[in-house]
């Protein structure tokens, strides 16, 4: 019993001085990190973790219901596609053709109001709530300069840095997008309570507006030059611009640092299938809805395309694909979730799950070009 007791007691040594050693370097968010998904039975964040953190709510108004088809769930899944959604735990897939909901399929207890992390897709969103800025008169163009916001911000190429080089992650910020070291910046963003003071510790090292570089410290520094410009939350911004106007069917909530403090722009809008697919629908209609232009047209066509030649897969906070030689365009998320809007067919394939393939193939994982293939099928395309 006496050696069980010592070890025990330079357990809890070790682990105190692990604990006052993360303190002292600053890393103590990977305390939050362990207990928010380790302690849960996870290993990576996960579709459910919004009660472990802040949330700002992002108000709806009068419920704008989707229609549905006539030929609604009378079409089936392919067994390619069920083994699809069981291999890697989808948990709502839609189809939307010509505006009305065709296909609709739930799975393990998710519903049409189930809540679950949009990750990515949050991206797909704050670059919405730029052009919406820019048409309120908030922000002047996308050719803005970031020191028009933040004059301090460090990095010799700072006063060459757009607006829209934060959209179109070509923005020189010295961020690493690394999703497997818990001493990451990615993690940090993710667990820490000071965002803004986080990303003000960065630079623009890199000549912007030279070529594309996934960064979700862009989007995070975009939500806090939005919000700066507009005087305003994100959340309130988004319930205002989109959320009341295209008749969400319910609250959504945005993930913060902390309470009071700031959303995770690049990530953690937590909804449900239905509303994150009005905003595929919403670009899908050259940025019309119910009587209003919600977003300009120009805007509409620089979501659609690249604006990078050498990097066909990224425009203006959305993905860009020529799958099946068609032009879609594309919010993502890191565990596949998907709102894909082909305008040539007047169609939406929108997943949320679990996981996705982890091989890519031209920038996008294995299973988005699945997802496609199955409900082409599906609806004989």
């Amino acid at each position: 019993m006496k050696i069980v007791a010592k070890i025990l007691k330079w357990v809890v040594i070790v682990i105190a001085f692990l604990i006052i050693g993360l303190y002292a370097t600053g890393y103590d968010y990977v305390l939050k990190g362990i207990r928010v998904v380790y302690f849960t039975g996870h290993t990576t964040a996960f579709i459910d973790d919004h009660p472990y953190f802040t949330n700002r709510t992002i108000q709806n108004a009068t419920i704008q219901p989707w229609k549905t088809h006539k030929l609604y769930n009378t079409i089936k899944p392919t067994q390619a596609l069920n083994e699809l959604n069981d291999k890697y735990g989808t948990v709502a897939f839609l189809l939307i053709k010509d505006g009305q909901i065709i296909y609709e399929n739930y799975a393990d207890g998710y519903d049409k109001s189930s809540k679950t992390n949009s990750f990515s897709m949050a991206k797909s969103i704050t670059s919405s709530l730029l052009f919406k800025a820019i048409q309120d008169g908030y922000i002047k163009n996308l050719d803005q300069p970031l020191t028009d916001f933040f004059p301090d911000f460090k990095g010799e190429f700072a006063s060459k840095c757009t607006v829209g080089d934060l959209s179109s992650m070509s923005s020189g910020l010295s961020w690493n997008e690394n999703y497997t070291s818990p001493f990451s910046v990615t993690a940090q963003a993710y667990y820490d309570e000071d965002i803004k003071g986080l990303i003000q510790t960065l630079a623009i090292d890199e000549e912007p507006a030279q070529s594309f570089k996934y960064l979700s410290g862009s989007t995070q520094l975009l939500g806090m030059v939005i919000e700066k410009a507009t005087k305003k939350s994100l959340s309130s911004y988004l319930s205002q611009s989109f959320w009341k106007p295209l008749g969400m069917n319910d609250i959504g909530l945005w993930q913060l640092d902390t309470e009071g403090g700031m959303e995770k722009t690049y990530c953690c809008i937590s909804s449900n299938a239905r509303n994150f697919a009005k905003f595929g629908q919403l670009y899908l209609q050259n940025g019309h809805w119910n009587g209003q232009q919600i977003i300009d047209t120009a805007f509409v066509q620089l979501v659609k395309q690249p604006r990078f030649k050498a990097s066909p897969e990224y425009s203006y906070g959305f993905w860009t694909s020529d799958y099946k030689d068609k032009n879609m365009f594309v919010m993502r998320g890191i565990l596949g979730q998907y709102v894909i809007s082909i305008p040539e067919d007047e169609l939406i394939i929108v997943r949320l799950g679990h996981q996705r393939d982890a091989q890519k193939r031209n920038g996008f994982p294995i299973d988005f070009y699945n997802y496609i293939d199955e409900s082409y099928r599906m609806l004989s395309l």
